[in-house]
């Protein structure tokens, strides 16, 4: 069986409104020439590029899905949220929360990204391919039930996972999130429950500044089910490393899940503009290969990585290359032509130790 990889040029469409950075363009803000948001589809659209330049996309089992329906959706959003969503994109787009801008057709792509999230964890679940990879826009770790923020519509993993579980597909999932910016979408949505294990490794008051705190471990029944992991701006590849080998996978292990889902951002990337974390492909590849191992120790292999953040058009390709090529197995490569920058850029021995003692604070913590 083949890894398999979900995409749509349709969700590469999906419009951000006249935006400069993080600004609504007028005033004194002058629109830049290449408009929009961040968050827009040269990222996806250059891995894309990228996989069929490489040769790695046949490698891959690639294709479509259907969009997720009203009934999946509502399992996570109430229909006032969905009815107002349809109604602002048919009558042109809008806003409906924090930094979500959206165009025409912004209902139904979001729709279309969720779907592709639902279909690539489905297939791994069903056992069609190895493990999957969906390259999903817009993103939706940020998004709450009814209220969309950072660039996120719809909350595309909690929607599958809730779906699996209405399939009777598993009973205990993982989400591992490590895009930059914490995943407050996905902690809110789970928070009370102990059938779904929520982590998130990202930097600290980053994004959404008041929230991802390690103190925040879940409610009632979800007590203990909810890990957080805030890392100080310059952590560096050593410190993600640690991090996965010290406190993700022996809360894997722990948890004993039937599948992982890796909220899988690449704005940790050492040239991103909205992080200062650091993180090379290196980094996004190694982390993939310990998760890919931890999965086929609890859950027989059952690995689905769903696209979220990153930033830098330059780089995002070379990461998601790296990650694909862990995921498949694959011989072919893309050396990413700013590894020897970043690996420069590495935090020293010093600034290393104190991020391994932040991580030994909150070890000793979840063990007390």
């Amino acid at each position: 069986m083949a890894t398999g990889f979900f995409w749509d040029e349709r969700c590469f469409w999906h419009s951000g409104g006249n935006y400069a950075f993080m600004s609504p363009v007028g005033g004194l803000v002058q629109p830049m020439a290449t408009g929009g948001l961040p968050e827009d589809p040269e990222t996806k659209r250059r891995l894309k590029n990228l996989l069929d330049v490489t040769g790695l996309l046949a490698d891959l089992d690639s294709g479509s899905a259907p969009p997720i329906t009203t009934e999946e959706l509502l399992r996570v959003h109430p229909q006032s949220y969905l009815d107002s969503f349809r109604e602002a994109a048919a009558a042109g787009g809008g806003e409906l929360g924090l930094r979500t801008p959206f165009g025409p057709d912004g209902y139904e792509i979001a729709c279309l990204s969720a779907g592709l999230s639902q279909a690539a964890l489905f297939a791994t679940l069903r056992g069609d391919v190895t493990n999957a990879y969906a390259l999903s826009r817009p993103p939706g770790h940020h998004c709450l039930p009814d209220f969309p923020n950072g660039f996120c519509l719809l909350a595309n993993i909690a929607i599958a996972v809730e779906a699996a579980f209405a399939a009777r597909m598993v009973e205990r999932v993982a989400i591992l999130d490590w895009d930059v910016h914490h995943g407050n979408g996905t902690e809110a949505i789970f928070y009370d429950r102990d059938d779904v294990l929520t982590i998130s490794i990202h930097q600290e008051r980053n994004y959404p500044r008041d929230s991802g705190d390690f103190q925040d471990r879940g409610s009632d029944r979800g007590d203990g089910y909810n890990l957080n992991i805030p890392l100080p701006p310059g952590a560096g590849h050593a410190t993600y490393i640690e991090v996965m080998g010290r406190l993700v996978l022996p809360q894997l292990r722990s948890f004993e899940p039937d599948a992982i889902v890796v909220a899988c951002g690449f704005d940790a990337s050492g040239v991103d503009p909205l992080s200062r974390m650091l993180a090379g492909s290196n980094t996004f590849q190694q982390m993939t290969e310990l998760v890919m191992e931890a999965a086929a120790d609890h859950c027989a292999g059952r690995l689905t990585l769903v696209h979220e953040g990153g930033y830098a058009a330059s780089h995002v390709p070379f990461c998601g290359h790296a990650v694909l090529e862990a995921l498949s197995g694959s011989a072919i490569t893309a050396p990413d032509p700013l590894a020897d920058r970043i690996t420069a850029q590495q935090p020293g021995a010093r600034f290393e130790a104190f991020c391994s003692t932040l991580i030994g604070e909150m070890e000793d913590a979840i063990r007390a």
